[in-house]
């Protein structure tokens, strides 16, 4: 009697795990496997007469938001391929979307909606025509413009500076670097001023230290009658990249080149951040990794984790018993790409005949 009722108990166990276990497939791991990008407050504006169709309107913040998206996480090198991308296939990409807001105004139809686009279908488009997105990583990063008046020998910072009075005016919420301008500062001015004859080679670490800034970025620009040279300094973790451009049949004094000036050089650092953190998708590494599941909101934690990374195409449990969930995880990189990653969550791995133990 005493058996079967050991028996009863650990079958009534056995079956709690079984449902936990199914519990975690059906409403975390499912729910986690549709990752989207999010284009927020798209705004379409239309007038209100007798070919007013909404859907229509609606398919055009489809398209405005599929836009955005290419800016965001395309370098612009390659933007231009997905530019002709039809409205069908756009809506095609959408998971869903939800109107936040609508309003007729002076026979005008306004409306702003969000979008949530499908990533592996995003990520699948672009691979068909060999595009090479980019983890969106907002960032900021220290800006220092410096103008030489080549003609005149004289330095413009600071406020003297049209560059640096303009550079923050036009912000797009494609942007993943934000720019932070430093203060005017008396000796910053005087030590750059006494090494005008050697600013390209002069080390601005002394002064980007001062701001709790490692990273940063200096446009020094050379001007004269001819032509506009710049230099950029860019220090992302400790590696410095120098970026060099001529400009001719420019004049910085006029707002409309300066404002040209200013969106070129903003898409080479653009350009140059989503090519640090550029996602390989033809690379596709197969992992299986087990978990202990007697912690239901650890469990949930490891996915919210999964479906956070940019880097990590798919996963899901394919195996699981009462003491452990066997997933099975596709990583657009190298094994220790993802080893370093996961160690920025705090988790690491002990491999095992091939599987890869969460400790």
């Amino acid at each position: 009697m005493r058996c079967f009722s050991k028996l009863i108990k650990q079958r009534s166990l056995y079956n709690l795990f079984l449902f936990l276990a199914l519990f975690n497939i059906f409403f975390s791991t499912e729910i986690s496997v549709a990752k989207t990008f999010s284009i927020k407050e798209i705004e379409i504006s239309s007038p209100f007469d007798a070919s007013f169709d909404k859907n229509k309107i609606i398919n055009l913040g489809f398209v405005e938001a599929y836009e955005e998206l290419i800016l965001t996480i395309v370098q612009n090198k390659d933007q231009k391929k997905l530019q002709n991308t039809s409205t069908k296939e756009v809506k095609s990409l959408v998971e869903t979307f939800s109107i936040i807001h609508e309003s007729f105004i002076d026979e005008i139809y306004n409306l702003t909606l969000n979008v949530e686009f499908n990533k592996r279908s995003f990520f699948e488009l672009l691979e068909k025509k060999n595009i090479f997105p980019s983890s969106i990583i907002k960032k900021d990063i220290m800006f220092f413009p410096i103008e030489v008046d080549e003609e005149k020998n004289e330095i413009f910072l600071f406020s003297e500076s049209q560059i640096f009075k303009n550079w923050n005016f036009k912000k797009e919420k494609y942007h993943q670097l934000n720019y932070i301008l430093p203060n005017e500062d008396i000796n910053d001015y005087n030590l750059i001023k006494e090494n005008i004859s050697n600013l390209e080679d002069f080390d601005f670490r002394e002064i980007s230290k001062k701001y709790n800034f490692e990273d940063f970025i200096i446009m020094i620009v050379f001007k004269n009658n001819q032509e506009v040279r710049v230099l950029n300094q860019i220090l992302f973790n400790n590696n410095l990249n120098l970026k060099n451009f001529k400009f001719k049949n420019i004049n910085l004094e006029n707002l409309g080149d300066l404002e040209k000036f200013i969106e070129k050089q903003k898409i080479v650092f653009e350009d140059y951040w989503k090519l640090k953190n550029i996602i390989n998708t033809s690379i596709k590494l197969d992992l299986t990794i087990s978990v202990d599941n007697s912690n239901i909101i650890k469990i949930d934690q490891f996915e919210e984790t999964l479906s956070s990374i940019e880097l990590i195409n798919n996963f899901n449990i394919f195996k699981f018993d009462n003491k452990k969930n066997i997933y099975k995880i596709i990583f657009n990189g190298t094994r220790d790409q993802f080893l370093e990653v996961m160690k920025d969550y705090d988790y690491f791995f002990e491999i095992k005949n091939k599987i890869w133990v969460l400790e």
